[in-house]
């Protein structure tokens, strides 16, 4: 007698025409399933074989879609959004010395972060982005926004050595921010980093006590470095080192440490970066507008270090916009080599995706779409005539498609968005809270 079957009862069978799950490589499934129970990956495998194994309470048909992983913005300032264009077309200390910091001291308090996290939270997971890794002020206003839209997110322990409307010194920092991180312990979707803003912003003291929680705490490090070229020549002038040497003389460098920008460096740079097994986040469009230069990710991709792709804050980008960043990266790293190969389309959604994850210690849990991981994923459209036709799904996503094609969006099983609608927050209320700050900031 033939064994029977054994069908097991899921919550949700998503169904796609294409499925590109990061890990293995290269990858693009068709007409394939995902299986997910209690917010995990149960399975990846065709259609046909899912839907005699599995008895799922709902089916999620995506009949003209790729489903991938989830985004992961490896930097973003979230509550900076309620400061969209308010001083474009200036370089980095420029807008942050005669526009940003001001407007921050007057402005900076827990319903801001509260608010403006909101907001951003909203535009990330409309495009595609299930993870953040956010470095800013008041990080407990900032896990309550999270928290209520369904965003997964690493919040930065923000580490300065002059006051600002959150902190007195660095020590407070440290303080406020480690008591936010004993409050938000046991949320499954809130984590926390130790965040010192920049070299030129941090002391030698202090970097040295971010490095010993670091290690006592197991936490990544998410620092501003080697944005532009003044911060380089300072740091010589000041240290009589490179950013990079003094933090790696400190004791910093290491697989935690994620560098944001990493515009400006040299091969020796490079070098001491990859001996560390350190990540990038590349930024590409703040990068460009603030013009701080043209990262060189190509060869920091030869060195195989980790590279990650953030979209920087709406104040120095405007747009919270994966798929703009991947796009600017594969095209620039082409541009600053001559090279038509560099950083091709997997490679890009890998480091979106799976790279990004891996830069925050959580590779284990999201960034690929295999059994075992959380269900964070996102489905794009590929219906509508100015897409088509589609002979390289991959290729689309890089070239091709932007965050308007995202349809829906997963965090841990948990949809967030459906047909582009946000499920956990109303685009009026949002619209409200923009409007509110908006004059508020004017005045």
């Amino acid at each position: 007698m033939a064994p029977v079957e054994t069908v097991a009862d899921i919550d949700l069978l998503i169904e796609a025409r294409w499925i590109i799950p990061v890990q293995p490589a290269g990858l693009t499934l068709e007409r394939h399933a995902v299986a997910i129970h209690e917010g995990r990956i149960l399975a990846v495998l065709p259609i046909d074989n899912a839907r005699r194994q599995f008895r799922p309470r709902e089916i999620r048909p995506l009949t003209d879609h790729i489903l991938m992983p989830g985004l992961v913005n490896l930097h973003v300032h979230a509550a900076m959004t309620l400061m969209r264009g308010l001083a474009d077309d200036l370089p980095l200390m420029r807008w942050l010395q005669e526009a940003i910091w001001p407007a921050e001291g007057r402005h900076v308090s827990p319903g801001f972060v509260r608010d403006g996290s909101l907001l951003a939270a909203a535009e990330m997971l409309r495009g595609g982005i299930t993870t953040c890794n956010d470095m800013y002020f008041f990080p407990e206003a900032a896990a309550e926004a999270f928290s209520r839209v369904g965003l997964r997110a690493m919040l930065g322990i923000t580490v300065l050595d002059f006051p600002t409307q959150y902190a007195a010194d660095a020590d407070d920092y440290l303080r406020k921010g480690l008591a936010a991180r004993d409050a938000w312990r046991h949320d499954p979707l809130i984590g926390f980093t130790l965040a010192p803003h920049a070299p030129y912003t941090v002391s030698d003291r202090t970097f040295e006590r971010v490095g010993g929680l670091a290690e006592e705490l197991d936490l990544p490090i998410h620092i501003h470095l080697h944005e532009t070229a003044t911060e380089v020549a300072d740091s010589l002038r000041d240290h009589g080192l490179r950013p990079i040497a003094r933090l790696d003389r400190l004791g910093l460098l290491g697989p935690g440490l994620i560098g944001v920008h990493a515009v400006h460096l040299s091969p020796e740079d490079i070098d001491r970066l990859a001996t560390h097994h350190c990540s990038i986040a590349h930024c590409p469009t703040s990068n460009m507008k603030l013009a701080s230069g043209a990262a060189p990710m190509a060869a920091v991709a030869e060195r195989g270090l980790r590279i990650g792709l953030g979209s920087d804050g709406t104040a120095s980008n405007n747009r919270l916009d994966l798929f703009r960043e991947m796009h600017q990266a594969a095209l620039l790293a082409k541009l600053t080599t001559g090279d038509a190969g560099a950083l091709p389309a997997h490679r890009v959604l890998r480091m979106a995706t799976l790279d990004g994850a891996a830069a925050l210690g959580l590779d284990d849990r999201i960034g690929s779409i295999e059994p075992g991981k959380a269900a964070d994923l996102c489905a794009v459209r590929l219906d509508d005539v100015d897409t088509l036709p589609c002979y390289d799904p991959a290729s689309h996503l890089i070239y091709v498609l932007g965050r308007e094609s995202v349809s829906d969006v997963w965090v841990a099983g948990r949809q967030a968005l459906k047909d582009g609608t946000l499920l956990q927050i109303s685009n009026t209320e949002l619209s409200s809270l923009a409007r509110l700050w908006q004059n508020r900031l004017r005045q």
